[in-house]
């Protein structure tokens, strides 16, 4: 029979809280929060294993305890939980009514696996989840190999980011390191390097992507640090036709992802899909 709380006060529920909030805690145990049944599918297709799952029949209906027990065989613990607590523990509105507790795995570069003509983002010194998130969810949809965030100031299981990524955290490889140690892995596989900045660029459509790539974005507001400007084979610039001269890194990605895209497939659209 499954064990019920009713009370935010439980133990188990101020371990949940507490993951959500403090990165060191997280590191600390080795665990994180996915909340929603389609994170949780896309977290356990990508080998990823599920410590406790929490149900709430109350909110998520009969589907929350189909889908907790569809779960539990990856699981080591399972709980229903009352909708007062899991209004407490859910991290955003139309829940779904499952959460989890999940052990981390560390992905290194070395364990990225490259097609042929591999299609690459890099992204420096990326503050806000929500961009992150938003830059994953591109990545996924152009289908790149990988995203490369470099000397990050936020960690890549972040309950915002994984929110903010649907799951694409966990669809396409994600792996935190140095700049200093990507522009050696970029190089040793024969990637090319194109930085996404204003000064000595080209157009991005004038720029080869069919080739293997990196595309390479800093923050909104200092750019790029000169170690991948000078590692670069080629900066790249996109047209600024308003007063402002930059855009979100999460919009630049995307345009410049599906340039990549359109370019390696010809420029005919029937060909992408």
């Amino acid at each position: 029979m499954t064990e019920k709380i009713t009370s935010a006060q439980n133990p188990k529920i101020k371990q949940l809280l507490a993951l959500q909030e403090k990165s060191r805690l997280r590191r600390e145990t080795g665990l994180f929060i996915v909340e929603g049944r389609r994170e949780l599918q896309h977290c356990i297709e990508a080998g990823f294993q599920i410590d406790t799952i929490f149900f709430c029949e109350e909110l998520g209906g009969s589907g929350a305890e189909s889908a907790a027990a569809g779960f539990a065989a990856t699981a080591a613990k399972i709980f229903e939980i009352s909708g007062e607590v899991y209004r407490k523990v859910a991290y955003r509105e139309g829940t779904e009514g499952v959460v989890a507790e999940v052990r981390a795995k560390e992905r290194k570069l070395e364990d990225l696996k490259l097609k042929e003509e591999p299609l690459i983002v890099v992204l420096e010194s990326v503050e806000k989840p929500g961009n992150l998130g938003a830059v994953l969810r591109s990545a996924d949809a152009a289908g790149a190999d990988a995203v490369i965030v470099c000397d990050p100031l936020t960690d890549l299981f972040n309950p915002n980011l994984i929110r903010a990524s649907i799951g694409a955290v966990f669809t396409v490889p994600c792996v935190a390191c140095s700049s200093e140690e990507a522009i050696r892995w970029l190089k040793a596989n024969d990637v090319q390097i194109l930085t996404a900045q204003l000064q000595d660029s080209e157009w991005y459509y004038d720029t080869d992507m069919k080739r293997g790539s990196a595309i390479v974005i800093g923050t909104e507001a200092t750019g790029l640090t000169q170690a991948w400007r000078d590692a670069a084979d080629a900066h790249v610039k996109i047209p600024m036709l308003g007063a402002m001269d930059s855009l979100n890194a999460s919009v630049s990605a995307a345009i410049l992802l599906f340039e990549a895209v359109r370019q390696r497939n010809g420029g005919r659209r029937d060909d992408i899909v």
